[in-house]
């Protein structure tokens, strides 16, 4: 069995020098990117869902975990589980060995997060993680939810995952000493940030702060695209065609503005607009509703397309 030893961390620095798909004609329904050869970090295609949710696998000695497994059911559309099995495959090819696992699990329970999970079922060899709050702390061992930091082995590869909800109940983040990632699924990325428990969200950023300054955090992963490279400007909700995007990753920085900027906007409700982000305080109706507006006239004029 060839053995990596994950412990002493990557040889080189990963790569993500990529070019997302971003509604181009003719992209693949799920793009694949290695990180490096044991972290995979993939897109589903606007072309599938305007959500363009991105997934990570990682790789460890005994198991792989996939996080998120996209916004489209349908396999013939989206043939996550197809393109998970091949990159399985091929991983196994290098590192053979018997009975190897896959963890199915969840940034958290939105449906364009696992909306694919049912491809999964009767998988040998798999666990699909259920993902109300409840399961979720189940599988990952928490006695207090969400406050504890816990250790999850893939096998010589220990992730570390603690609770972040405020965006959604049972949304977590989980670092990987390996690549660096902290990945952050809804709470954190180059995007619309939206809360529906303020309070939570507000002690979720602070101990995620927390979490990341006692860690060698590379990248800060979050699972949407959203802004423009222009300064506080967003593509409009429901966009098909996004062809100036900002990279995915961002930094511990970032995510310290993240923390300061949901600090300022307590007791706020409304849209509070940031270079990198913007966050939405609550169901904000109204601004969903220009972001609507702005999308049909996007299209109307035919900026939403190749």
């Amino acid at each position: 069995m060839s053995t990596v030893d994950f412990e002493v961390g990557p040889a080189a620095a990963g790569d993500l020098d990529v070019r997302w798909n971003h509604g181009a004609a003719g992209e693949a329904p799920l793009q694949i990117h290695a990180y490096d050869p044991h972290t995979y970090v993939l897109r589903q295609s606007k072309a599938t869902s305007y959500e363009a949710p991105f997934l990570y696998l990682l790789f460890g000695n005994e198991r792989a975990i996939l996080l998120d497994t996209g916004a489209t059911k349908d396999a013939e559309v989206f043939p996550v589980r197809q393109t998970v099995d091949g990159l399985i495959e091929g991983w196994l090819a290098q590192h053979p060995r018997e009975g190897y696992e896959l963890v199915v699990a969840h940034t958290h329970a939105h449906g364009d997060h696992v909306a694919g999970d049912g491809q999964f079922d009767g998988r040998p060899m798999t666990k699909v993680v259920p993902h109300d709050p409840e399961s979720v702390a189940a599988f990952f061992g928490f006695t207090s939810w969400p406050a504890e930091t816990l250790r999850f082995d893939l096998g010589g590869r220990v992730l570390d995952v603690t609770g972040i909800p405020g965006h959604q109940p049972a949304s977590i983040a989980v670092f990987d000493p390996w690549s660096g990632f902290l990945l952050t699924g809804d709470s954190v990325y180059p995007g619309r940030l939206y809360v529906f428990d303020f309070p939570a969200f507000t002690a979720s950023l602070d101990r995620l702060a927390a979490f990341a300054a006692a860690r060698r955090v590379t990248h800060v992963m979050g699972c949407h695209i959203e802004m423009t490279r222009k300064p506080g400007r967003d593509y409009p909700l429901g966009s098909k065609y996004q062809p100036d995007e900002p990279p995915l990753q961002m930094t511990v920085g970032q995510l310290l503005a993240v923390r300061d900027a949901a600090r300022a906007a307590s007791g706020q409700p409304g849209v509070h607009v940031s270079d990198d982000f913007i966050i939405f305080n609550g169901p904000c109706k109204s601004a969903v509703i220009r972001q609507l507006v702005r999308g049909a006239v996007r299209r109307l004029t035919g900026r939403d397309s190749p």
